[in-house]
Protein backbone atom coordinates (compact mmCIF):
# COMPACT_ATOMS: atom_id res chain seq x y z
CA UNK A 1 0.00 0.00 0.00
CA UNK A 2 1.55 3.53 -0.88
CA UNK A 3 2.60 5.99 1.73
CA UNK A 4 -0.60 8.10 0.70
CA UNK A 5 -2.84 5.47 0.72
CA UNK A 6 -5.87 5.59 3.23
CA UNK A 7 -6.21 1.98 5.49
CA UNK A 8 -9.98 1.70 5.65
CA UNK A 9 -11.44 0.15 8.92
CA UNK A 10 -14.73 -1.52 10.27
CA UNK A 11 -15.11 -2.36 13.76
CA UNK A 12 -17.22 -4.65 15.50
CA UNK A 13 -17.46 -3.31 19.04
CA UNK A 14 -20.20 -3.33 21.39
CA UNK A 15 -17.82 -0.34 23.67
CA UNK A 16 -19.61 2.66 22.40
CA UNK A 17 -16.73 4.75 24.35
CA UNK A 18 -13.98 2.30 22.57
CA UNK A 19 -14.73 2.77 19.36
CA UNK A 20 -15.13 6.29 19.30
CA UNK A 21 -12.22 6.63 20.71
CA UNK A 22 -10.55 4.79 17.50
CA UNK A 23 -12.51 6.74 15.08
CA UNK A 24 -10.93 10.04 16.63
CA UNK A 25 -7.59 8.96 17.65
CA UNK A 26 -6.76 6.22 14.47
CA UNK A 27 -6.48 8.89 11.51
CA UNK A 28 -4.43 11.21 13.87
CA UNK A 29 -2.09 8.63 15.16
CA UNK A 30 -1.44 7.61 11.82
CA UNK A 31 -0.86 10.62 10.08
CA UNK A 32 -4.31 9.93 8.23
CA UNK A 33 -3.26 6.76 6.90
CA UNK A 34 -6.27 4.93 9.03
CA UNK A 35 -9.81 5.23 9.54
CA UNK A 36 -12.74 3.80 10.45
CA UNK A 37 -15.45 3.83 7.59
CA UNK A 38 -18.01 1.78 9.72
CA UNK A 39 -19.07 0.60 13.00
CA UNK A 40 -21.55 -1.72 14.71
CA UNK A 41 -21.73 -3.14 18.52
CA UNK A 42 -24.16 -6.11 16.79
CA UNK A 43 -21.92 -8.69 15.99
CA UNK A 44 -24.77 -10.69 13.81
CA UNK A 45 -24.55 -7.16 12.08
CA UNK A 46 -21.08 -7.34 11.23
CA UNK A 47 -20.99 -9.31 7.74
CA UNK A 48 -23.62 -7.38 6.29
CA UNK A 49 -21.71 -4.42 7.35
CA UNK A 50 -18.40 -5.68 6.19
CA UNK A 51 -20.39 -6.42 2.94
CA UNK A 52 -21.75 -2.85 2.37
CA UNK A 53 -18.39 -0.91 3.66
CA UNK A 54 -16.13 -2.91 2.01
CA UNK A 55 -12.70 -2.16 4.22
CA UNK A 56 -9.75 -3.80 3.75
CA UNK A 57 -9.66 -4.71 6.94
CA UNK A 58 -12.20 -5.46 9.79
CA UNK A 59 -11.49 -5.59 13.70
CA UNK A 60 -13.15 -7.59 15.88
CA UNK A 61 -14.08 -7.81 19.52
CA UNK A 62 -14.13 -11.48 20.67
CA UNK A 63 -16.19 -10.40 23.87
CA UNK A 64 -19.59 -9.63 22.70
CA UNK A 65 -23.18 -10.57 22.95
CA UNK A 66 -24.42 -13.72 21.32
CA UNK A 67 -24.28 -14.53 18.53
CA UNK A 68 -20.59 -13.25 19.39
CA UNK A 69 -17.31 -12.35 17.91
CA UNK A 70 -16.08 -15.65 16.84
CA UNK A 71 -19.16 -16.51 14.54
CA UNK A 72 -19.35 -12.65 13.18
CA UNK A 73 -15.74 -13.15 12.34
CA UNK A 74 -17.26 -17.15 10.27
CA UNK A 75 -19.78 -14.88 8.82
CA UNK A 76 -17.26 -12.29 7.62
CA UNK A 77 -15.19 -14.79 6.06
CA UNK A 78 -17.96 -16.27 4.52
CA UNK A 79 -19.66 -13.42 2.85
CA UNK A 80 -16.16 -10.79 2.15
CA UNK A 81 -13.20 -13.65 1.81
CA UNK A 82 -10.86 -10.91 0.40
CA UNK A 83 -11.33 -8.54 3.68
CA UNK A 84 -8.80 -9.07 6.41
CA UNK A 85 -9.93 -10.02 9.53
CA UNK A 86 -8.25 -9.24 13.05
CA UNK A 87 -9.22 -10.30 15.96
CA UNK A 88 -9.27 -7.77 19.24
CA UNK A 89 -9.78 -8.49 23.05
CA UNK A 90 -9.24 -7.30 26.28
CA UNK A 91 -8.03 -10.60 28.15
CA UNK A 92 -5.38 -12.85 27.54
CA UNK A 93 -7.02 -16.18 26.56
CA UNK A 94 -5.36 -18.48 24.37
CA UNK A 95 -8.38 -20.76 23.75
CA UNK A 96 -10.26 -17.75 22.72
CA UNK A 97 -7.60 -16.73 20.65
CA UNK A 98 -7.26 -19.97 18.55
CA UNK A 99 -11.03 -20.46 18.14
CA UNK A 100 -10.67 -16.82 16.50
CA UNK A 101 -8.03 -17.88 13.86
CA UNK A 102 -10.13 -20.90 13.29
CA UNK A 103 -12.85 -18.78 12.80
CA UNK A 104 -10.75 -17.36 10.08
CA UNK A 105 -9.19 -14.21 11.31
CA UNK A 106 -5.95 -13.59 10.22
CA UNK A 107 -3.99 -12.22 13.42
CA UNK A 108 -4.70 -10.91 17.01
CA UNK A 109 -4.28 -7.70 18.96
CA UNK A 110 -5.00 -6.52 22.98
CA UNK A 111 -7.65 -3.97 23.26
CA UNK A 112 -4.70 -2.29 25.59
CA UNK A 113 -2.94 -1.17 22.16
CA UNK A 114 -2.36 2.33 21.63
CA UNK A 115 -3.34 3.84 18.60
CA UNK A 116 0.16 4.58 17.09
CA UNK A 117 0.90 1.33 17.80
CA UNK A 118 -1.94 -0.30 15.51
CA UNK A 119 -0.85 0.38 11.95
CA UNK A 120 2.13 -1.44 11.92
CA UNK A 121 1.05 -4.82 12.59
CA UNK A 122 -2.51 -3.62 11.06
CA UNK A 123 -0.29 -3.31 7.39
CA UNK A 124 1.25 -6.46 7.96
CA UNK A 125 -1.65 -8.62 8.01
CA UNK A 126 -2.83 -6.62 4.54
CA UNK A 127 0.37 -7.75 3.31
CA UNK A 128 -0.47 -11.32 4.13
CA UNK A 129 1.32 -11.71 7.42
CA UNK A 130 -0.29 -13.18 10.41
CA UNK A 131 -0.01 -11.29 13.44
CA UNK A 132 -0.48 -13.39 17.06
CA UNK A 133 0.70 -13.08 20.50
CA UNK A 134 3.34 -15.06 21.52
CA UNK A 135 1.74 -16.94 24.11
CA UNK A 136 -0.46 -18.35 21.25
CA UNK A 137 2.09 -19.08 19.08
CA UNK A 138 3.36 -21.16 21.26
CA UNK A 139 0.69 -22.60 21.53
CA UNK A 140 0.34 -23.11 18.00
CA UNK A 141 3.83 -24.74 17.63
CA UNK A 142 2.84 -27.98 20.06
CA UNK A 143 3.54 -31.04 18.21
CA UNK A 144 0.07 -33.25 17.31
CA UNK A 145 0.40 -37.17 18.09
CA UNK A 146 1.54 -37.24 14.74
CA UNK A 147 4.49 -34.74 15.29
CA UNK A 148 3.68 -32.33 13.11
CA UNK A 149 2.05 -29.04 13.69
CA UNK A 150 -1.34 -28.40 14.56
CA UNK A 151 -1.71 -25.57 12.04
CA UNK A 152 -0.97 -27.30 8.51
CA UNK A 153 -0.13 -30.57 7.14
CA UNK A 154 3.10 -29.74 4.77
CA UNK A 155 4.20 -31.45 1.51
CA UNK A 156 7.37 -32.86 0.67
CA UNK A 157 8.56 -29.92 -1.04
CA UNK A 158 7.11 -27.14 1.80
CA UNK A 159 9.06 -29.61 4.24
CA UNK A 160 12.28 -29.55 2.55
CA UNK A 161 11.81 -25.92 2.03
CA UNK A 162 11.17 -25.63 6.09
CA UNK A 163 14.24 -28.02 6.62
CA UNK A 164 16.43 -25.26 4.84
CA UNK A 165 14.93 -22.61 6.24
CA UNK A 166 15.80 -23.95 9.76
CA UNK A 167 19.47 -25.08 8.95
CA UNK A 168 19.94 -21.49 8.32
CA UNK A 169 19.77 -21.16 4.38
CA UNK A 170 20.01 -18.06 2.66
CA UNK A 171 17.33 -17.40 0.00
CA UNK A 172 20.50 -18.23 -2.77
CA UNK A 173 21.80 -20.94 -0.89
CA UNK A 174 18.07 -22.83 -1.01
CA UNK A 175 17.81 -21.52 -5.00
CA UNK A 176 20.93 -23.58 -5.63
CA UNK A 177 19.77 -26.53 -3.43
CA UNK A 178 16.42 -26.45 -5.05
CA UNK A 179 17.57 -25.39 -8.67
CA UNK A 180 15.00 -22.48 -8.46
CA UNK A 181 15.42 -18.79 -9.05
CA UNK A 182 15.58 -17.09 -5.98
CA UNK A 183 12.54 -15.00 -6.97
CA UNK A 184 10.52 -18.88 -7.05
CA UNK A 185 12.28 -19.03 -3.91
CA UNK A 186 10.76 -16.34 -2.11
CA UNK A 187 7.65 -16.44 -3.17
CA UNK A 188 7.78 -20.06 -1.71
CA UNK A 189 8.87 -18.97 1.67
CA UNK A 190 6.36 -16.57 1.84
CA UNK A 191 3.31 -18.84 1.36
CA UNK A 192 5.01 -21.21 3.61
CA UNK A 193 4.94 -18.53 6.48
CA UNK A 194 1.21 -17.75 5.81
CA UNK A 195 0.37 -21.57 5.71
CA UNK A 196 2.14 -21.95 8.84
CA UNK A 197 0.84 -18.67 10.25
CA UNK A 198 3.89 -17.10 11.56
CA UNK A 199 5.47 -14.02 10.32
CA UNK A 200 9.11 -14.88 10.34
CA UNK A 201 11.67 -17.56 9.13
CA UNK A 202 13.01 -17.43 12.69
CA UNK A 203 9.49 -18.37 13.89
CA UNK A 204 9.12 -21.21 10.79
CA UNK A 205 12.64 -22.63 12.22
CA UNK A 206 11.13 -22.92 16.02
CA UNK A 207 7.88 -24.54 14.56
CA UNK A 208 10.42 -27.03 12.39
CA UNK A 209 12.19 -28.00 15.70
CA UNK A 210 9.44 -28.26 17.75
CA UNK A 211 7.78 -30.66 15.00
CA UNK A 212 10.72 -32.56 14.96
CA UNK A 213 11.87 -31.99 11.17
CA UNK A 214 15.38 -31.04 12.16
Amino acid sequence: MPQSATLRLVLVDDHPLFVRGLELLLPASTQGRARVVGSTGDAAAAAALVRRCLPDLALVDLHMPPPGGIRAIAAIRRTTPKVRVVAFSGLDETDLMAQALRAGADGYLPKSSEPEELLPPLMAVLDGWAVLPAGLLNAMLRPTQGGLPATAVLDDGERQLLQLIAKGCRTVEIAERLHLSDRTVKWMTAALLRKLRVSNRTEAAAMAGIAGLL
